[in-house]
């Protein structure tokens, strides 16, 4: 597989936003999805994007790990499983399948459109509802596990679901850090299973793993720019800014592909 100098440059772009958002504002991540999928196609970026998704969360992890709020990561953990052998089970249905657009792109972005639509109306619509409720930890759970499967875009999915949990900032980049670290490394073996049953689809291959190792320094410097700003970001911009980015890229993710 060769890439042209300009689909270099696009992918390092990715990079730097992948580095920055794991350690710096959260929504901004969601942005390199369309990037990694104009550079690979959307099957192979899914794979090419995950060794550079876990990098990133190595970092964030090591910068915020005493900050996470394990209890909110406890009650996801069960839905989010759920959720990422569903998005397992449609990729190997579309390793047969050859859609001339993509299909998961607006269900994802409705369901994080809708979970937006909740957290800013949970005072009028009841407790049952928010986003950490029970109900709404099954729901998010079971959007987050899925959407990281099939497209690594659970970004704006957490993002609403943290915010709405008014954790300061510190607890939500270590409970998203934790999140995102733990899951991205589930979904190695469900990846080298997807490539076994669909070897003329890949979901990953030699190419994509040199271009993460080539994208790496990118990936280290952009973290600790995420790292240094974070503090000089007031809390309450930092919510808005956070649901923002994850409302454009849920608008976003319905255009055509």
């Amino acid at each position: 597989m060769h890439l042209e100098p300009a689909q270099y440059a696009w992918g390092a772009l990715a990079a730097f936003i992948i580095g920055f958002s794991k350690t710096g504002v959260p929504g901004t991540g969601i942005i390199m999805v369309p990037i990694m999928a104009a550079v690979f196609g959307g099957r192979l970026s899914v794979g090419a994007t995950l060794p550079m998704l876990v990098c990133a969360d190595c970092m964030a992890v090591s910068f915020y790990r005493a900050h996470a709020q394990w209890d909110h990561l406890r009650k996801l953990a069960p839905w989010v499983v759920a959720g990422l052998f569903a998005g397992t089970a449609l990729l190997d249905v579309l390793g047969n399948t050859h859609p001339k657009h993509d299909i998961v792109g607006p269900i994802i972005g409705g369901l994080v459109l809708a979970m937006l639509g909740v957290s800013l109306l949970r005072g009028k619509l009841g407790d049952r509802l928010v986003p950490h409720s029970k109900e709404g930890k099954a729901i998010t759970g079971l959007v987050a596990g899925f959407s990281t499967m099939v497209s690594n875009a659970a970004g704006p999915v957490m993002a609403i679901y943290m915010t709405s949990a008014e954790m300061a900032k510190n607890q939500l980049m270590g409970t998203t850090a934790w999140y995102f670290f733990i899951f991205n490394l589930s979904k190695v073996p469900l990846l080298f299973w997807l490539n076994y049953r669909h070897p003329t689809q890949p979901m990953f291959t030699v190419d994509t793993f040199i271009f993460n190792l080539e994208m790496l320094p990118i990936i280290v410097i952009a973290g600790f720019t995420g790292k240094a700003l974070l503090p000089h970001i007031p809390q309450k911009p930092f919510n808005v800014t956070v649901l923002v980015l994850a409302t454009i890229a849920a608008l976003y993710l319905f255009v055509p592909k």
